[in-house]
């Protein structure tokens, strides 16, 4: 069995062939020019070297770091433009002959020893100019080595001159932060780390005891006054100041006496009688007037609000014994003296809060403290660094010398150069014209993105995971005919039993229930309406009332290739022709249970005519009387006319072909179909490579005619219908 890669490449040669021998014929030639090329003459090689130098004594480590990256020198820059220009101004000749000629080769590893030199080499015809020329490289390359040096050490030096200044005003902005933050917070910290910031805290609940202590005795004294006199401390501040005032004592005798004379008169005389009456307005006088005495006794000099109450509260309150006015008197003091004491007290817890909350922002200050002493402490740091370095700096200026020296003279020898074989250049060429040839032609066949194999499209599907249902091989083709499709119209044609395989493999995936199967391809002459037809005709031969409906409404009918004539008037009517089952539709002559309804096409809006109620009608129709029903439609990559008439069938079929299907274009189709779920039952490669046993009569017949050529061409073009005839 041939392997996959040789039949792939095989196809791209019958391709692609002449590209490949002319590719091929370009390189011989080009092989051949170079062979007759007269060798080249003789030319002299000037070899010197540079050897890698150090100070002796080095009193600054700039200095030594200096001459240090002075060994790092690369070839770019040794061979820089203006050496180059200036050697070339000397000798006489051109910058880019002597970069293309002068070899450099570096040390490799470390710098002593006898690996501490740089090989330098210039190509020239002439010995003394290739000596001459070298001599100038080194001494301009040790001369650029010291110049690079000093150049980084003034770079180092003007650097830290501009810097200096920077880090100092950092660090005295450092230093005058830290110098703030201890006029401010250092008082607090330090009162923490002695212990006084803890001893006020211990010292103010102290006081907080003793006051409560205090205010204890205070409040039992004012109970025990409050269980004698029967009054609250309010009543007994009312009662005193009321006693005490002798206004309200007078007007208290005067309302005594009115009261006493009412009570003697009324006796005798009648309330109205104008004595009581008189006497009646006395009282309510002295009563209003000792309202209004004491409200200005209790108010302030009425300042305040007026007492609310009647005449006799206000006589009651203030009529208080000597004795009991002066307890009254100390129950007030004491509650004047407990509100002093609680007030001491409110201002003792506030003290307490206030020296507890500065203890607990304590250890966050000194965090702080810290903090700005590290950056005080980093910036002096780097200050005295960079002055180190700039001390160091300016040391090193009268130890930078060049790390390059010249370590000999030039020396110049002829080199001689052997001449070529003819015969090899030739046969190199040759070789390499064939192998060139064979790879463009392999290359231009891989760039084409199309299937070369069977074994290909296989595999495609296998990655997919889409079902094979048959590989359809190869069938020969009439040169005289090449309009006409292959179909299989004899029962003894042996290609019939790669569609009887076909049919047999869509029985068992679907069973009775798969009566309407959709056949399509990706792109055009992939052999889709061959497959359909021959499809057609292994299921009448096996004995099933098979119908075949050709819904490519953009292309002609090919029912000719089963000698059956499309109706000439469907062109004009298509929907009429479509709206009787009866009418349109046609048995193929040759072939039992076979039929066929042709093409209307090409019409327009084949889109408005495959979604009509009639096609709809005819599909149905055709399921209900026939045993399986195959609609031929047109390519995916032309229209959605497939995807329209979907609904009406069980499934779709994919056709692919070698060295036709597109391999992304099949991919994206079988994803679409897969991803809307719009019933991919399996694909069939058509136009396999397979070896058909063609038996002798056949072969006979096949061989025997001269107007017959058995050439093979691809199954989807329109070939002969050689094995249909008898």
């Amino acid at each position: 069995m041939t392997p996959p890669i040789v039949k792939r490449y095989i196809i791209a040669f019958e391709k692609y062939k002449w590209v490949g021998i002319a590719s091929s014929c370009l390189v011989v030639a080009g092989s051949i020019v170079v062979a007759i090329q007269p060798d080249p003459p003789v030319t002299y090689v000037a070899q010197s070297a540079l050897n890698y130098v150090s100070p002796t004594i080095s009193f600054s480590k700039t200095g030594t770091d200096i001459q240090e990256q002075g060994k790092e020198l690369t070839e770019d820059i040794l061979l820089s433009n203006q050496i180059l220009e200036t050697v070339a101004a000397k000798v006489k000749t051109k910058p880019k002959t002597i970069g293309s000629n002068v070899t450099i080769k570096f040390p490799k590893g470390d710098k002593s020893g006898k690996l501490n030199s740089i090989i330098l080499s210039y190509v020239d015809s002439n010995p003394n100019r290739a000596k001459e020329v070298l001599n100038e490289l080194m001494k301009l390359m040790v001369q650029l080595s010291g110049e690079i040096n000093t150049g980084r050490l003034k770079t180092i030096i003007k650097k830290l001159n501009d810097r200096l200044p920077e880090f100092k005003q950092e660090l005295q902005a450092a230093e005058n932060k830290l110098e703030e933050y201890d006029r401010r917070e250092r008082p607090a910290i330090f009162a923490a780390e002695n212990g006084s910031l803890l001893g006020g805290i211990t010292s103010s609940q102290n006081q907080q005891r003793q006051i409560q202590f205090t205010i204890s005795g205070i409040d039992a004294q004012i109970r025990s006054l409050e269980n004698k006199l029967g009054l609250t401390v309010g009543q007994a501040y009312v009662s005193s100041a009321l006693s005490a005032d002798p206004i309200i004592a007078s007007l208290r005798s005067q309302i005594y006496q009115v009261e006493s004379q009412i009570a003697v008169l009324k006796k005798d005389l009648r309330p109205e009688h104008p004595t009581m009456i008189q006497l009646q307005r006395q009282k309510e006088a002295s009563e209003e007037l000792l309202q209004e005495r004491a409200s200005e006794v209790l108010g302030g000099g009425g300042m305040a609000a007026p007492i609310r109450g009647n005449v006799t509260g206000i006589r009651t309150q203030s009529s208080l014994d000597p004795t009991r006015q002066a307890l009254a008197n100390q129950m007030v003091a004491l509650q004047t003296q407990r509100e002093t004491l609680e007030q001491q007290l409110k201002q003792q817890k506030q003290q307490e809060e206030q020296l507890r909350r500065e203890s607990s922002l304590v250890p966050n200050k000194q965090l702080e403290r810290s903090r700005l002493e590290q950056v005080v402490g980093l910036k002096k740091a780097i200050y005295d660094q960079m002055q180190a370095k700039l001390t160091d700096a300016k040391t090193a200026e009268a130890e930078t010398v060049s790390s390059l020296s010249i370590a000999n003279q030039p020396t110049v020898s002829a080199t001689q150069i052997k001449p070529k074989s003819v015969p090899s250049t030739l046969a190199i060429g040759g070789f390499l014209g064939v192998v060139i040839g064979g790879g463009i032609i392999f290359l231009l066949g891989s760039l084409e993105g199309t299937f070369k194999t069977r074994e290909d499209i296989r595999e495609s599907l296998k990655q997919k995971e889409v079902l094979l249902l048959g590989e359809l091989p190869l069938i020969p083709v009439d040169d005289l005919d090449q309009e006409a499709l292959p179909v299989l119209l004899s029962s003894d044609s042996p290609y019939l039993e790669f569609y009887e395989k076909f049919r047999s493999n869509l029985r068992r995936i679907g069973g009775q229930n798969l009566k309407v199967i959709l056949i399509t391809s990706v792109s055009s002459q992939e052999g889709k309406t061959v497959s359909a037809y021959n499809l057609g005709i292994a299921s009448a031969l096996a004995g099933k009332r098979t119908l075949i409906i050709e819904t490519d409404l953009r292309s002609p009918s090919r029912a000719s290739a089963l000698k059956v004539s499309p109706d000439s008037y469907a062109t004009i009517e298509p929907l009429l022709y479509y709206s009787s089952l009866s009418d349109c539709i046609r048995l193929v002559p040759d072939v039992e249970n076979l039929y066929i309804i042709p093409s209307a096409g090409p019409v327009r809006q084949s889109a408005a005519i495959i979604e009509s109620g009639e096609m709809r009608r005819l599909i149905e129709d055709a399921r209900e009387r026939y045993d399986l029903v195959i609609l031929d439609t047109n390519p995916l990559s032309i229209s959605n006319d497939p995807l329209l008439i979907q609904p009406y069938s069980d499934g779709i079929i994919l056709v692919a072909r070698p060295n036709h299907t597109q391999e992304n274009m099949l991919g994206e189709a079988i994803d679409q179909l897969v991803e809307d779920e719009l019933g991919l039952l399996g694909a069939i490669i058509n136009g396999a490579d397979i070896k058909v046993n063609i038996p002798a009569p056949v072969v006979e017949l096949l061989v025997s005619p001269p107007e017959i050529d058995l050439e093979v061409i691809e199954p989807a073009a329109e070939i002969s219908t050689i094995f249909g005839k008898k």
